[in-house]
């Protein structure tokens, strides 16, 4: 494990990959009958995937591109991806049907929804994953409740509340403690736990989950194959708990055989549980605790997911763990594209691999890690942008209303 030299206060860490572990639950055949399911669903269509010439040229690379989430069924994320997956597959098994050859429109039949009515599905969220739950619950005609930590924007909430059934509530807790609490709900009431990280004996949920988020990584890869590029040289994968970051590298391994892009990890600096298990060089998973403060809200997760935890310890090439003002930065480059470059709406935690970039390939003090990973004017780069403005008025505050993040003045 090597640690550069911090500057600006973002800090990296590399490692050595080890492509001796198998990513069992994220294979190509597991990965088709999830996109299979997604495809069965109305209003499923594919996320943009936005070529930004200009930026590249700018930023001395020979391609970038953002996969657009913040079209994703209308919920502008791409959280409901692994919700929606989840609830399928935990009422395809309360109801002994297969998933492989059951769709999401069987379970919309009023003799189904009879049986579900009296299901509760219970999460705990930052935002965009308490949406995804409630829009799928809701579909379904059964109920959700949804806690969120402490410090949630309320119109994150009011989001949730529109999609129906749902309870919201913003807790005095940080994001993991929201968490136990909806998990002692769960056991406490016979509700349906649909939480988005695994801990010892909390597997399989998660891991539909993380099965659910590979449809936007299939999505981007075979337009890229439509393009003539067989794969990206260099991923940029934000991480809260790690689940989005660990299904999207864990496809590509299996897509790859073993041998995926050049990735890094990138999070909050406050709230770097993936960097600090990194870190620590011991193969374990470690939390950051205490009273987590980041604009990354969706990245405020302070424990990594167990299940996805392996993957990134394997296969991530690079850690780096960004203060505020790199999303920031993120959020205003893809906003205001270059000549003839698309704008992206992009929020704090969707911006956060481009504004890293940005900084690496323009900031000279960065020259030995532009090396280290090998960014040049060869590099292909894949980012995604996981979500819009879902905190319309933060923003606008950090794009349009000069709150200025950054330390470059």
């Amino acid at each position: 494990m090597i640690k550069y030299k911090e500057h600006f206060g973002i800090s990296i860490i590399s490692t050595e990959t080890d492509p001796s572990t198998d990513v069992d639950f994220l294979t190509e055949a597991i990965v088709n009958d999830v996109e299979k399911f997604h495809k069965s669903i109305e209003g499923y269509e594919k996320t943009p995937l936005v070529k930004l010439d200009n930026l590249a040229k700018k930023l001395g690379v020979k391609n970038i591109f953002v996969k657009d989430e913040s079209y994703r069924y209308g919920l502008n994320a791409f959280k409901g991806l692994g919700g929606l997956y989840a609830i399928f597959r935990i009422v395809c098994d309360k109801l002994n049907l297969d998933p492989s050859s059951t769709t999401f429109e069987d379970l919309q039949s009023e003799q189904i929804k009879e049986k579900l009515k009296d299901i509760v599905f219970v999460t705990a969220t930052d935002g965009n994953h308490g949406k995804g739950v409630a829009w799928a619950a809701n579909k379904l005609g059964c109920k959700s409740v949804v806690f969120m930590p402490k410090g949630s924007v309320l119109a994150r909430a009011k989001a949730i509340e529109s999609m129906g059934n749902s309870t919201v509530t913003i807790t005095d807790l940080n994001y993991d403690d929201a968490v136990r609490k909806a998990s002692s709900l769960a056991d406490e009431k016979g509700w349906y736990l649909v939480q988005d990280t695994a801990w010892d004996g909390y597997e399989d949920v998660p891991n539909f989950i993380s099965q659910g988020y590979t449809i936007m990584a299939k999505e981007a890869l075979d337009e890229l194959n439509e393009l003539g590029i067989e794969k990206p040289t260099h991923l940029f994968l934000q991480a809260g708990v790690g689940s989005m970051a660990g299904s999207v590298l864990g496809y590509m391994v299996n897509r790859f055989d073993k041998k995926p892009p050049i990735t890094t990890i990138v999070e909050p600096a406050t709230v770097a549980c993936i960097y600090k298990s990194a870190l620590a060089d011991d193969s374990k998973p470690h939390a950051v605790t205490g009273d987590l403060q980041t604009i990354m809200a969706g990245l405020n997760c302070g424990e990594p997911n167990t299940a996805t935890w392996p993957i990134l310890r394997d296969y991530a090439s690079f850690y780096a763990a960004c203060p505020d003002y790199v999303t920031a930065r993120g959020m205003r480059v893809l906003a205001s594209p270059i000549n003839d470059d698309k704008k992206i709406i992009s929020g704090e935690s969707g911006a956060v691999g481009t504004g890293l970039l940005s900084i690496l390939m323009e900031k000279y003090e960065f020259a030995d890690i532009r090396k280290a990973m090998n960014l040049d004017e060869n590099s292909t780069v894949l980012i995604f942008s996981t979500e819009g403005n879902t905190d319309p008025k933060g923003y606008d505050e950090i794009v349009y209303d000069g709150r200025n993040y950054s330390p470059f003045v």
